[in-house]
């Protein structure tokens, strides 16, 4: 055995590998989530989890806590129906800051036909000759709808400006346009909600190596996310004038400590129903109809040959 002190790099090396290894069974952990048996759901919400889960407590806490905050989601999501409510939640952040992990959580259990994800790609060379809201416009929710913006107009407080896709007359045009929309939005009747989710730099470097070691998430890495690792310190900058020029009374910002994504998820969610009253609604009994039989009825045989093979 060599008893020889390894170098710091080595070590580093080493335990930045088993941080990563760690990450990515955390993320098949997330996936396994969205998978599970409704029983194993309701043992985990009454807290009777299996043998299988001892000594997992943490999990079975974030489980129980997300599987309760979720039922109530769906009660939000009745109450936005029934009050025919209009929503809009923004969700920006750094890349890799956990965004589209607590909008998957959000619109888990809830009818995508009223709870929405919008993530609009770069916009077009028309979209580019318009007015720089506009492709936002035809998104926002009708009544009895929630649109969840998975980036939002802040593209040009963020990207664009750290990109330099847009000019500084442009960047200063939207601080002094953005106030007034946001007051049009909510003077319309829109519960408008924004969030920043935060992450410490090591944290963002963690996530971008975890992604770069799974082949799974390599995908989302793009060379823009790449670049814009390389410019931390300029998104930093672009990131505290937007908070310091967009924050405001009627549309203020929330800032969500993401470098831990269970608890960043169950924070947000938690703060999101605190944010509009709702209630339960009442429901009549649902009780199946009779089934009715043609008695001259044949069912036909379908062919082996169309059926998917049973693999499984």
């Amino acid at each position: 055995m060599n008893d020889e002190p390894q170098p710091k790099s080595d070590k580093h090396d080493r335990a930045l590998a088993a941080r990563i290894e760690a990450e990515i069974a955390d993320s098949f952990d997330e996936e396994f989530e969205m998978e599970m048996d409704d029983d194993r759901l309701s043992k985990l919400v009454e807290g009777k989890s299996s043998s299988a889960d001892s000594g997992l407590l943490e999990r079975d806490v974030y489980f129980k806590e997300l599987f309760r905050l979720q039922r109530e989601l769906v009660k939000l999501q009745d109450w936005v129906v029934h009050q025919k409510l209009k929503v809009v939640v923004i969700f920006e952040g750094r890349d890799a800051a956990g965004k589209g992990g607590v909008i998957k959580r959000i619109t888990q259990r809830l009818n995508p036909r009223v709870a929405r994800v919008v993530a609009l790609p770069a916009p077009s060379e028309r979209e580019r000759s318009q007015w720089y809201f506009q492709r936002y416009v035809p998104h926002l929710p009708a009544g009895g709808e929630i649109t969840l913006f998975d980036r939002s107009w802040y593209n040009r407080a963020g990207v664009e400006r750290v990109m330099g896709f847009c000019s500084e007359a442009d960047v200063e045009d939207f601080f002094q346009t953005v106030p007034e929309f946001e007051d049009m939005l909510v003077r319309s009747g829109i519960v408008l909600i924004k969030y920043w989710f935060s992450i410490t730099d090591d944290e963002q470097h963690l996530r971008f190596q975890m992604r770069i070691h799974d082949p799974i998430k390599q995908w989302k890495l793009s060379p823009m996310d790449l670049e814009s690792r390389r410019r931390w310190e300029a998104y930093t900058k672009a990131k505290e004038a937007m908070l310091e020029r967009t924050h405001s009374d009627i549309a203020p910002w929330w800032i969500v400590e993401a470098d831990d994504k269970k608890r960043a998820r169950l924070n947000c969610i938690a703060h999101l129903l605190d944010q509009i009253p709702y209630a339960e609604v009442e429901r009549a009994p649902i009780a199946l109809p009779q089934r009715l039989h043609a008695p001259d009825y044949i069912r036909a045989t379908v062919a082996k040959s169309l059926y998917v093979p049973a693999k499984y």
